[in-house]
């Protein structure tokens, strides 16, 4: 069994959410807590549809906390920076395709999952050095990311026929 937990504290109905989390993923911490953000409350589908967007270069992720210097994005609402994190989206959907799976292997209607819980943040550091002229050598330092998905099977509207 792991060591590590879900930083999701309430209460969860184990029969009716699903979780998925990737440790130590080689992508940024700060895209991957952007696009935790946006996703988060989204419809399962609704999300698998945005981060296709967003791999495709059609859509932007809005930077919200990290975004010194970056340039604005044409379509954003609340936010004017925006960038296209390709590499942290294909891991995220990814992640919730994996959570996809493990719905429907607990029998929960795929159609009816949203999103309640998405969070990434930093790992641990992997650090290495380049080597530089005159035997110097300069530190190269990355820094791994966590992300974690919970969702969880949305009632039926009452009324539907």
């Amino acid at each position: 069994m792991p060591k590590w937990g879900y930083s999701i504290t309430e209460e969860l109905d184990p029969e009716k959410t699903v979780k998925a989390s990737t440790r130590e993923a080689r992508v940024s911490h700060k895209h991957a807590r952007e696009v935790c953000k946006t996703i988060k409350g989204m419809m399962l589908t609704q999300a698998k549809r945005y981060l296709r967007d967003v791999i495709a270069k059609k859509k932007a992720v809005p930077l919200t906390r990290f975004k010194k210097k970056a340039g604005h994005r044409h379509g954003l609402v609340k936010a004017y920076a925006g960038r296209y994190p390709v590499k942290t989206a294909k891991i995220i959907l990814k992640l919730l395709e994996s959570a996809e799976s493990n719905g429907e292997y607990k029998g929960l209607d795929t159609e009816r999952l949203r999103i309640i819980h998405a969070s990434a943040y930093p790992g641990v550091k992997m650090k290495r050095f380049t080597p530089r002229a005159q035997g110097r050598a300069t530190p190269k330092i990355q820094t791994l990311c966590h992300i974690e998905l919970a969702l969880e099977e949305k009632p039926e509207a009452r009324g539907e026929t």
